[in-house]
């Protein structure tokens, strides 16, 4: 019986090789499929042997032409890798549009594929067709792409094809991006114009404190003839020359010629930042971090509305789209985006394996408020629960917002007036000097009109 070589991905999107005996290549593929791996490679054992040499590559079951050995495979950056979320919601709501007007699925792939403008999704919608095409159902060839497709996607759409619901599995599925990629905009667009604000003002003041400040020094000191300048402009001078050589030495404090090179501070943002991202790998690390940014002061309880938000709206969408609990809440913590959040959705999933109810986990991780309790608690006792975790995403989604819009609004005249009195203090600080020596003039003139008389 004639050998196979295949290429197939597990159900976690590993990529696993080897080799195995079939009548024909339609036996081998049906075959590994039975192993229950996702064939994406399968080619007679003698072809590969030719190939190696001078023979043309093997076509794969699909019909594309299997890739020289030699040929050499770049990754240019920004053309591979993972698609942007923006992309992927585009993508899905296009295919829910084809699928729920009747398109077949695999004509609705190539329409799909001909208009796509982004490189990687092009060349993935076309692998996906292809696996179509060689029998593959449509949530195994989204998991031999585990770095676009999630499992979240692959999942709900295995939960539509076996309930002969793909279109409106695919049409929940789209809302849900949709909603998720609205409320990370409104994060966004919101949190720009502080942002703005702040980075010019950091810009402007240190342009005054380390260039304008200190050369007004000099000056003062040629124009006041070695007089005493007033202590508020020296404290100013101070701390404009303590910023200097602390961050950026200018100059002829510059050794070897150089005309300026990092300080200390520079080196200690940049060895904090180092520190912070070492820190953020280990587990520990990342459940404090993760954990602060559930309580702390301002933007503590929009993050922790956000999360919540997430979580009711993942785990409704893949209860209401036929996904099993347990599994739906493993996918749940593996989507959570926050540690402490996830370990509460472990503990969820414990208990709801030995048969208790959601609620009661939900109350002991401290991690969600009264309110989403009592509202899961009654979706339970109703049957209800995909529709209440729903309302609650679309409540705390509309909290996000307000929360959001509040917390702008309340910034705005605090860097206003956080920067009326820097850059005040900094200009009534230089025209100190100048009144001092207007006074002098004016006094010296007055002695020398009494001397006349």
């Amino acid at each position: 019986m004639p050998k196979f070589n295949y290429v197939a991905m597990d159900s976690r999107g590993k990529e696993t090789k080897g080799t195995i005996e079939g009548a024909n290549l339609n036996e081998a593929i049906g075959r590994v499929k039975e192993m229950g791996y996702f064939p994406t490679k399968v080619i007679p054992e003698a072809e590969k042997e030719k190939g190696g040499k001078k023979g043309k590559p093997a076509p794969t079951p699909g019909g594309k032409a299997k890739k020289s050995a030699f040929e050499i495979n770049i990754k240019i950056p920004g053309l591979g890798g993972k698609v942007k979320p923006k992309v992927m919601t585009a993508f899905t709501r296009q295919l829910a549009t084809l699928v729920d007007a009747g398109l077949p699925l695999l004509r609705g792939m190539r329409v799909l594929e001909k208009q796509e403008r982004h490189p990687t999704l092009k060349r993935i919608i076309g692998d996906i067709a292809v696996a179509i095409e060689g029998g593959s159902t449509f949530s195994e060839a989204l998991a031999q792409h585990p770095k676009v497709f999630n499992r979240l996607y692959v999942n709900m759409v295995k939960a539509g094809e076996l309930g002969g619901v793909l279109e409106v599995v695919l049409n929940r599925l789209a809302e849900f991006m949709e909603k998720a990629e609205k409320i990370k905009g409104k994060v966004k667009a919101a949190m720009f114009y502080p942002a703005a604000v702040i980075t010019v003002a950091v810009v402007i003041l240190g342009v005054l404190m380390v260039f304008v400040v200190p050369r007004f020094e000099q000056i003062f000191a040629d124009m006041l003839e070695g007089a005493k300048l007033p202590g508020f402009t020296t404290f100013v001078i101070n701390i404009a020359n303590m910023i200097k050589s602390r961050t950026i030495l200018i100059g002829d404090a510059a050794p070897w010629g150089l005309p300026a090179f990092p300080g200390p501070v520079v080196w200690g943002v940049v060895g904090f930042f180092i520190l912070l991202k070492v820190l953020l790998k280990l587990k520990k690390g990342r459940y404090y971090f993760d954990k602060f940014k559930l309580i702390m002061p301002v933007l503590g309880p929009v993050i922790s509305k956000v999360a919540i938000a997430r979580f009711t709206r993942t785990l409704g969408t893949l209860v209401s789209s036929g996904v099993p609990i347990l599994q739906a809440l493993t996918i749940v913590k593996e989507t959570a985006g926050n540690v402490v959040v996830a370990q509460a959705v472990a503990k969820i999933h414990e208990s709801v394996k030995e048969g208790e109810t959601i609620t009661a986990p939900l109350d002991a991780s401290k991690v969600f408020p009264p309110m989403v309790i009592s509202m899961v608690d009654v979706g339970e006792q109703t049957g209800a629960l995909p529709e209440m975790l729903m309302k609650i995403a679309d409540t705390y989604e509309d909290e996000v917002d307000n929360a959001v819009s509040a917390m702008t609004s309340l910034l705005e005249p605090i860097m206003i007036v956080f920067l009326a009195v820097i850059v005040g203090s900094i200009v009534i600080a230089l025209f100190l000097p100048l009144i001092q020596m207007i006074n002098q003039l004016g006094g010296d003139a007055g002695s020398r009109g009494g001397g006349e008389d």
